[in-house]
């Protein structure tokens, strides 16, 4: 038993009834639910640890069935309660058991009842909170214990001062009956804090609001004196970590210890180290005989290997560190491990992880900037993940589906992921640093938009925000960093989205840069660009496209795609549904995706494009332009496929020849009719002689992208054009045919009378489109045909079409 410091009360405490029957309770129904949901139960509600980088064996989850009511935002604790919540699915979503909104007028109360955990004498009692949006305040048995504002970050609050210690027939009982009450505040888009894409009117690409407790909330017992957080900053070119402990409490001649178990295929580093003054770093070294082998123990997406690392507070300054570890720490082996470890009295102790690696940019081989991990270049490539879920909204129903998006995303090809304007609990994070994933981390956006440069460029243009919105944004963004900063997975902070919120960019870049030197930062994704930070980042729908070079900063596509599929019965809205493009089928979508990805492809070879983020990684409410549906039912693309094209951004680029050239720097001859031809026009034989004879491209000027040298204003067009291909021009076996396009609006393409490519649409510049195998082998030496009909039905238009040749290289 510990003792508490309050007064014991002659007569139990009584508080007002609390009696939930789990049985009872059911989820509300969603457009849509997950197949997670069916897991979801009172008892049995995101039971995993929440914090894998500060682990201790010792806590009480308080998720599952708390009382609820919503009221005037003025009024005082309710005295009656409206039902019953599931802690930590938001109020607004149909896991919670609710599904109603909130709003800026009303204030949204919580209680529950609660067991203390077994804890030692003169122990201290911690209430942690994963994250709240947006302002609450705790009350422990009436008391207040503590306010926050933030709905991104986690939260502690020491309550063992507010505890009521019952005493009845000489019997003391601090067991049971506690009583937490939280009330929270959140205005959405009402106010200027940040909120990503939360609006309390949903639309387009705005979503349902989330209120209140939504991620775990628990109870830790701890020690008078703790060890509250540790840091850990990984050193690859000097082969070191740095460890730094916030010891609470710190007592004189007590020591910290670690110890960094990293056992791999090859063999283990083992390494410990100490220190008596607690406020001080430690610098552990890895020994020079274990270089020979350090290949395996650094982190990459390939090989997403983490560091064991265990820290316990020593109250005995001569005692042997080799041995505090050994009831919780795994067989060691390597330099310096022992055979045997004695036992050592520890006040407290932790588990944690860490990973050798470097995130940074550098010139490549030819000079240009590149995105470099672990000082090797590496394109990164991913999808804009929102987070979002139909039936939990920011909370996912379960860990396995947490894990489930990471691992869809790694199988499909990606080794990054952008995590757009939300924070994620920290198990996503654990799931990333364990699966090897790469991630961009945003700011979630707030306050009003800065007027906005969709095309890019350096034009300063951004926001004045008030001195309360401009602090509480340094607060959160802080908080943030603080929260993620042990994650190996997070390589670069961005701190803005498209100039949402904008506001000192050289300041607040600067600041992260500082305060954050092992990573990069990104001053503002496809947003007003100030010269400033690691990289020059542009959005372009559909794209892809490239930032021009400033020499300096790594050129990125912080966004492009946004294709669009709606299947029936996986969409949040029958209909209505939204995509930057839509595609009537999968065969249609998956032609557009994988015409994207090789265009793409050259754009990383010159100018040096060093990333690409394709939006998104799931449909999210009414948009429908995700690689898996809402629900994550189904994969929209052939997996193994989109992999397949995925994977080769990450090689050498490969050799393009032309074989019939487009307009963009000469003129290319081609006959015409703007009048319906016979059937037969695509076919070799077909004598076009009558045709009208111009230069390509053919459409009407000021079209985006076109460089027009035939006029063409009809609804209609029809090209031919002969190309006699030389002996000498044979297609390497292992080759590629692509056709290079432009197009406004749908075409067709045949060579040598067959039909080779059809698109619908249009697009905003050249690109390169895929010849399916069927068609590789009709191009052949001698007298070749080039037949393409486009149709127009409103707004520009423009045709050009070419063909190159696509080796890989070696």
């Amino acid at each position: 038993m510990f003792r508490f410091i309050c007064t014991c009360v002659a007569t139990l405490l009584t508080f007002t009834t609390f009696e939930v029957s789990a049985d009872d309770w059911a989820p509300k129904q969603a457009a849509l639910m997950t197949r997670w949901a069916a897991d979801v139960a009172p008892n049995n509600v995101h039971p995993d640890y929440p914090r894998p980088q500060l682990v201790r064996e010792n806590w009480s989850n308080l998720n599952g069935l708390w009382q609820y009511a919503i009221q005037p935002r003025d009024a005082a604790k309710p005295d009656e309660w409206q039902g019953e919540i599931l802690v930590p699915f938001p109020v607004e979503s149909a896991l919670s058991g609710v599904m109603q909104r909130v709003g800026a007028e009303k204030r949204l109360w919580y209680r529950r009842q609660f067991d203390i955990p077994k804890m030692d004498n003169d122990g201290r009692l911690l209430l942690h909170f994963g994250a709240v949006d947006w302002q609450c305040e705790v009350w422990v048995n009436g008391k207040s214990v503590g306010k926050h504002t933030g709905g991104y970050d986690p939260f502690t609050f020491d309550i063992t001062d507010a505890i009521v210690v019952y005493q009845q027939a000489d019997v003391v009982d601090p067991a049971g009956g506690q009583e937490i009450v939280v009330a929270v505040w959140d205005p959405t888009d009402a106010n200027w804090q940040p909120r990503g894409k939360q609006v309390n009117n949903p639309h387009g690409i705005w979503y349902t609001p989330v209120t209140g407790i939504w991620q775990t909330v628990w109870l830790e017992p701890v020690p008078v004196s703790y060890i509250r957080s540790v840091t850990i900053t990984p050193d690859l070119d000097n082969k070191s970590f740095t460890i730094q402990a916030d010891v609470v409490n710190p007592q004189p001649g007590w020591k910290i210890g670690y110890v960094i178990n990293s056992q791999s295929k090859s063999g283990g580093i083992f390494h410990r180290a100490w220190h008596t003054d607690l406020t001080k770093p430690i610098v552990t070294v890895l020994k020079e005989e274990e270089e020979s082998r350090l290949a395996a123990h650094i982190w990459s997406p390939d090989n997403p290997h983490l560091i064991d690392v265990y820290v316990a507070l020593v109250p005995d300054a001569k005692a042997d560190l080799l041995g505090f570890a050994q009831e919780w720490m795994p067989k060691v082996t390597g330099p310096g491990a022992p055979e045997k470890m004695p036992p050592v009295e520890m006040a407290d102790r932790v588990s944690c992880y860490t990973a050798l690696r470097k995130i940074s940019t550098g010139k490549d081989k030819d000079g240009v900037t590149r995105l470099l991990l672990n000082n090797k270049p590496l394109f990164q490539y991913g999808p804009l993940d929102q987070g979002w879920w139909p039936d939990g909204l920011y909370t996912a129903p379960t860990d396995e589906a947490l894990r489930y998006d990471i691992e869809i995303t790694k199988q499909l090809g990606f080794n990054m992921i952008r995590k757009h304007v939300k924070v994620e609990p920290d198990r996503w994070y654990y799931w990333c640093d364990k699966l090897g994933m790469l991630v961009w981390q945003d700011m979630p956006s707030g306050d009003r938009s800065a007027e906005w440069n969709p095309n890019g460029g350096h034009d300063g243009k951004e926001i004045e925000r008030s001195k309360e919105s401009a602090e509480n944004f340094d607060a959160e963004l802080k908080a943030m960093i603080d929260a993620l900063r042990n994650h190996p997975s997070i390589v670069m902070w961005v701190p803005f989205n498209e100039a949402w919120g904008q506001f000192d960019t050289v300041r607040v870049t600067e600041w992260i840069h500082k305060y954050d030197p092992t990573r990069l930062v990104n001053c503002a994704s496809g947003g007003n660009d100030f010269p400033v930070g690691d990289v020059y980042d542009i959005h372009r729908y559909p794209g892809p496209a490239a930032p021009e070079p400033d020499g300096k900063r790594a050129i990125v596509l912080g966004e492009y795609g946004g294709l669009g599929l709606p299947l029936e019965g996986h969409t949040w809205l029958e209909k209505g549904n939204w995509g930057y493009r839509s595609f009537p089928t999968r065969e249609a979508l998956t032609e557009a995706y994988l015409g994207l990805v090789t265009q793409l492809r050259p754009l990383i070879h010159s100018p040096g494009l060093a990333a690409g983020i394709y939006t998104q990684t799931t449909d999210v409410e009414v948009e429908v332009n995700g690689l898996l549906s809402y629900d994550r039912a189904v994969i929209k693309l052939p997996l193994e496929a989109v992999a397949a094209a995925n994977r080769k951004l990450y090689l050498p680029p490969p050799v393009q020849k032309t074989l019939v050239p487009t307009a963009e720097k000469d003129p290319v001859t081609w006959r015409y009719t703007t009048e319906t031809p016979p059937d037969n026009w695509f076919e070799p034989e077909f004598d076009a002689s009558s045709w009208k004879e111009g230069p390509a491209g053919f459409g009407q000027r000021n079209t985006p992208g076109a460089n027009v040298r035939t006029e063409w204003q009809t609804p209609d067009i029809w090209l031919v054009r002969v190309l006699e291909l030389p002996a000498a021009a044979k297609l390497h076996i292992k080759s590629s045919l692509h056709l290079r396009m432009h197009h406004d609006e749908d075409a067709q393409v045949f060579l040598n009378g067959v039909l080779v490519k059809k698109v619908a649409g249009f697009t905003t510049d050249y690109g390169l489109f895929p010849i399916a195998d069927e068609g590789q082998s009709l191009l052949r030496t001698g007298k070749n045909v080039i037949a393409v009909h486009c149709h127009q039905t409103g707004g520009g238009q423009y045709i050009d079409v070419g063909i190159v040749d696509i080796l890989e290289a070696p």
